[in-house]
């Protein structure tokens, strides 16, 4: 009997486990339609404005080689510091959600040291903090609450905080390592320089219809370069930053959903391998008990 107690203890611990997967699984699925929505909204936007900046950028915005960039954020250095900005999630019971991007995010780091640069990372996430910090990384800061509410305003005070050392010429680049939704069942990590910016090898000038060959293109800017690129870096700044942001959340919700799922159907194969086990053993009981039954009769008997 002792041993149909702790089955039936067993049987209802996994379903008292299964009942809160399938409360998270719910849940993680509700706020992934409004964070799906989101993204969808935002993405682009996002790309576009990072294409227009590259685009202009490329084409006779930096003034003459050896001369200052028109926007501080347009410089180019050689890379010998590098700053990392890694995003992760408070929370865990999302599969290889975190487990995926830190360890991205520590060949990156682990490749450019051996390459000789000198690399601070910069942490959004519980995860992320706990992670670097147990392996002594150079984190130069840590961002908590990113995920309570998070906005253009969270994107603008993270964006701040990030630039600074690269305005500072403490840093030479500054890359995104994120979790790049894609469905609720995959997600891809991306590690994507945020500063400098990146330059297409392949942009090829566009062709005349009438005569086939290339020209130049002429930009005319209103009311004023300078104050394009003003409004326009900053805007790509914070951009490229929510967006990465908004990823990140609706990949952390899409694996969240498709673990607790996954742990849902496998609690429910433990409960019937368990009821399975209790029956057996139950009719063995039954049938030990009867065979003392009998056996007591027949003693009697004789």
């Amino acid at each position: 009997m002792a041993n149909l107690k702790l089955i039936r203890k067993r049987i209802g611990s996994v379903k008292s486990t299964q009942k809160i997967t399938r409360a998270m699984k719910m849940v993680a699925g509700a706020r992934l339609n409004k964070a799906q929505q989101r993204i969808l909204a935002i993405r682009p936007y996002a790309v576009k404005t990072a294409d227009v900046l590259r685009e202009v950028t490329a084409h006779g915005v930096h003034v003459e080689a050896g001369a200052e960039p028109e926007h501080p954020l347009l410089v180019r250095r050689e890379e010998k510091a590098t700053l990392l900005l890694v995003i992760t999630s408070d929370r865990g019971l999302c599969g290889a959600f975190n487990t995926n991007i830190l360890r991205v995010a520590e060949r990156l780091w682990r490749e450019r040291e051996a390459a000789g640069q000198r690399v601070q990372i910069a942490v959004i996430g519980r995860k992320g903090r706990d992670y670097f910090r147990r392996r002594n990384a150079p984190l130069l800061h840590v961002f908590s609450g990113v995920w309570e509410q998070l906005d253009l305003e969270q994107a603008r005070t993270v964006a701040r905080t990030v630039l600074k050392p690269f305005v500072a010429a403490e840093v030479d680049s500054i890359f995104l390592v994120y979790n790049e939704f894609k469905s609720a069942m995959s997600q891809q990590v991306v590690a994507e320089p945020l500063f400098p910016l990146p330059v297409d090898e392949e942009d090829n000038p566009p062709m005349s219809l009438s005569t086939g060959e290339a020209f130049e293109r002429d930009f005319i800017f209103e009311p004023s370069r300078e104050a394009l690129m003003e409004r326009l870096v900053p805007m790509y700044v914070e951009i490229s930053v929510l967006r990465a942001l908004l990823e990140s959340m609706a990949s952390e919700l899409g694996a969240r959903m498709t673990a607790m799922d996954s742990a849902t159907k496998n609690a429910a194969e433990m409960i019937g391998k368990l009821t399975l086990q209790y029956n057996r053993a139950r009719q063995a009981a039954i049938t030990t008990e009867l065979m003392e039954v009998i056996g007591g009769a027949e003693a009697l008997k004789s």
